[in-house]
């Protein structure tokens, strides 16, 4: 099978991050030992979930890693011309979910580990797959926990997010954090009475809002960024269900997106204070007014040296000189944290066809892909050259 047969099959599994990808897992793990490739799988806690390492040629020495989530978003409520799980190929086109984020790559990774199944290989080749990184990569990190205890030579590692196969050696880090505001219900008419948590939960965003100007106008900066500073934002709120009822429970969600110079846990610490500050102020009537700031999620930026060996290693395999830094997440920052291991992101295609109904990608960019894994399998099989 080549790479485009690969990400056929991928795409026709429908991996939304709510629901099971081990239909998906399962053809890999099948297609893989059929040609003699080592398999272990890390399942999820209720078992409905599994990540994927393969090993090919030798394991007590450095080698290469090929990371890619199996998770797609939804296609539900978006306006699809095409069938999203049936990749459909038109005017040089893979038209089908996930076929940029990231089924594309995933498919020519698969591809290339069959490939070096075939070959003697000096140095080995893992192909390290997740699931559930669209809701901020969760499964890879039981992966990783799994690589630290049984794998600590690898040499390098590719996370192949689509950047039109340039060289990415940067993004933005990530927190979520869900709120709650706590006030005392009471009739509409009495309002002056109890507390108002919607008054409370719009004082602590007003506080986001004053922490982003300053952010903006003083925090650290990074000019590879369209965006250069570190931002918030207030992504959901939900409270109250009659008008003539003052609400006691209000909840909003935020994020943080840092840049590599700006350390989220003191955003977080100066949200914290002025949270209490203003519950502080509304305990003189309800003595269990609060604000609780929860972080549920949250993943490392990556920041990577432009001259680093990595780099000059992967812009050898892709032909291409363009270093870039890339606005959305990924799971590279965990690799090099967890495993230590150097990591750029370069994959086929362009994330501004991510998330949108009618994803696509070029095959043009398949094609460019798969000559550079056949580049790697090429260095695996002379054992050198490495960073």
């Amino acid at each position: 099978m080549d790479s485009i047969a690969i990400i056929q099959r991928l795409v026709a599994f429908p991996t939304v991050s709510q629901e099971s990808n081990l239909n998906l897992i399962d053809f890999v793990v099948q297609l893989l030992r059929e040609n003699g490739v080592t398999c272990r799988l890390v399942y999820s806690q209720d078992g409905r979930k599994a990540s994927l390492l393969a090993t090919i040629g030798p394991d007590d020495r450095p080698g290469a890693i090929l990371s890619g989530h199996t998770d797609v978003v939804t296609a539900d409520d978006q306006s699809w011309t095409k069938p999203p799980f049936s990749a459909t190929r038109q005017d040089g086109k893979l038209y089908g979910r996930g076929t940029a984020d990231m089924k594309g790559f995933v498919g020519c990774a698969i591809s290339a580990a069959l490939k070096a199944s075939k070959t003697r290989l000096n140095a080995p080749l893992y192909l390290a797959l997740s699931y559930d990184e669209e809701i901020g990569c969760v499964g890879v990190r039981g992966l990783l926990d799994s690589m630290v205890n049984e794998l600590q030579r690898q040499s390098f590692c590719i996370v192949g997010e689509p950047t039109n196969m340039n060289v990415a050696i940067g993004h933005k880090g990530k927190v979520a954090a869900p709120v709650t505001c706590v006030g005392r219900e009471c009739h509409s008419a009495l309002a002056p009475t109890g507390i108002n948590a919607i008054h409370l939960g719009c004082e602590f965003v007003e506080a986001i809002r004053r922490e982003q100007a300053k952010l903006c106008d003083e925090g650290a900066r990074d000019a590879s960024y369209e965006i250069p500073y570190t931002t918030l934002h207030v992504g959901t709120i939900k409270s109250g269900g009659m008008l003539n009822i003052v609400p006691s429970r209000c909840e909003l969600e935020f994020e943080i997106r840092n840049v590599a110079a700006e350390i989220p846990e003191e955003i977080l610490s100066r949200l914290r204070t002025r949270a209490s500050e203003i519950a502080n102020g509304a305990r003189t009537i309800a003595s269990e007014a609060a604000i609780n700031i929860d972080v549920v999620n949250s993943y490392p930026g990556l920041n990577i040296a432009c001259d680093a060996p990595v780099v000059h290693l992967v812009k050898s395999l892709t032909g291409d000189a363009n270093v870039v830094k890339v606005p959305f997440g990924t799971e590279a920052g965990l690799f090099l944290q967890r495993l230590g291991v150097p990591t750029i992101v370069c994959g086929p295609g362009s994330m501004q066809q991510g998330h949108k109904p009618d994803e696509f990608i070029e095959i043009d960019q398949i094609d460019r892909c798969d000559k550079m894994l056949d580049r790697l399998i090429d260095r695996l099989a002379s054992g050198h050259g490495f960073p």
